[in-house]
């Protein structure tokens, strides 16, 4: 069977996919780590700990460095104000949602790439991946009035949090109208099949 050019851009679709996914479990693993370097700044406590990992001292071990990053877990709940616990939940939470939209996403791909798309099983994987945008949106909201009540300012409203609002809730739209439209495909493939 010749590939279509529909399928060649699901292959390098479902690459990229993939290395999300790797990337967000990577992620869930050093959280308490990252937060632990810097609490205000993803990346900035993501390139310390780096930074940190590939400049090691003579003294010390590589080993012993990937350990404490795995045993950070520990240090969140034991010690939860150095390690933020409360930000490491709600990312680790997050965190499962997006790993959760990306599993969805690759297993409508797979479909594709099988050549054989229009099936109920892509309508239901998209409705799954919409709740999980909803999810995501409701917990950044609920993140976002914590902050309004806790520091008494609009300063909430320059976080990734007032981002992800209307972005997951637009995001949760969208998969629920590809949903309804492979779900409508499915149906009229399996009508076109049972008239032949």
């Amino acid at each position: 069977m010749e590939t279509t050019r529909i399928q060649k851009l699901a292959r390098a679709l479902n690459l990229l996919v993939t290395i999300a996914l790797c990337v967000n479990i990577a992620a869930l693993v050093i959280l308490p780590a990252i937060l632990w370097y810097d609490p205000n700044g993803l990346l900035e406590g993501t390139g310390a700990l780096v930074d940190d990992y590939l400049h090691l001292g003579e003294d010390d071990i590589a080993a012993a460095g990937a350990a404490g990053i795995l045993l950070s877990w520990v240090g969140a709940f034991t010690e939860p104000e150095s390690y933020h616990l409360g930000a490491c939940l709600f990312l680790l939470v997050c965190g499962l949602f997006t790993a959760n939209i990306l599993r969805q996403a690759k297993q409508v791909l797979a479909t594709i790439l099988a050549g054989n798309p229009f099936q109920m099983a892509n309508a239901r994987a998209l409705k799954r991946a919409a709740a999980c945008c909803w999810a995501l949106s409701g917990m950044a909201l609920v993140r976002l009035i914590f902050g309004f009540w806790a520091e008494r300012t609009i300063a909430p409203l320059f976080t990734y949090n007032a981002l992800f609002v209307p972005a997951f809730f637009m995001g949760g739209l969208l998969f629920l109208v590809m949903s309804a439209l492979f779900r409508q495909a499915a149906e009229l493939k399996e009508d076109q099949d049972l008239t032949i």
